[in-house]
């Protein structure tokens, strides 16, 4: 199913400028909402050294998009008659993972997230942390049954990344993979047969 409408979550784990690179490469047929944590704030505070809604506002001059804070229970988004396809929570936190693997939704990432699942309608993850516990693991585990997308920013080496930039051009790239969104954003695979 095409696309039409994606919500992206920005959770609180570590990186979250992934968040706002995959932002970045939406492309402007999609229409995009944007649910910032309020732990999410706090990182980019402590990693990026600014507010993070000064970093959405210089991602606005490129593309539109509706942003929303977690306390917005109330929101279009927050209900599955509004109709949003997809949403994808980059980077996500151990404790929002839990929440949604366990059917909490106190805030409007985990409402979405939930409605997602209700709905039976695209839901992607991407986990920042390492090593991964054991409850982690088998909540990511119960997610994918449910049809969760569980995509965390690990390293594909055949892509032969050269820098912090191409290794989130490939983080990106996979994310956009996985929702069937059209990208050229990193080197694919390519089995070289030999005598070629």
């Amino acid at each position: 199913m095409e696309i039409k409408k994606l919500v992206i979550g920005i959770g609180g784990a570590s990186g979250v400028h992934l968040g706002l690179k995959f932002i970045e490469y939406i492309p402007d047929s999609i229409e995009l909402f944007v649910v910032i944590s309020e732990g999410a704030k706090a990182v980019a505070l402590n990693e990026m050294g600014e507010d993070i809604k000064y970093a959405l506002d210089r991602i606005q001059y490129k593309r539109h998009f509706r942003i929303y804070n977690e306390d917005e229970l109330d929101s279009s988004v927050s209900s599955g008659s509004f109709g949003v396809n997809a949403m994808a929570i980059v980077p996500t936190s151990m404790n929002l993972l839990a929440k949604i693997a366990n059917g909490l939704c106190d805030d409007l990432i985990s409402r979405c997230a939930s409605i997602m699942l209700k709905e039976k309608r695209t839901l992607l993850l991407a986990p920042r942390e390492m090593p991964l516990s054991p409850i982690a693991l088998e909540q990511m585990s119960r997610l994918s049954s449910f049809g969760v997308i569980v995509a965390p920013p690990i390293v594909g080496y055949y892509a032969k990344p050269s820098d912090l930039e191409s290794m989130e051009c490939f983080f990106v790239g996979k994310w956009l993979d996985a929702l069937k969104i059209p990208n050229n954003l990193y080197k694919r695979w390519k089995h070289h047969i030999e005598g070629e």
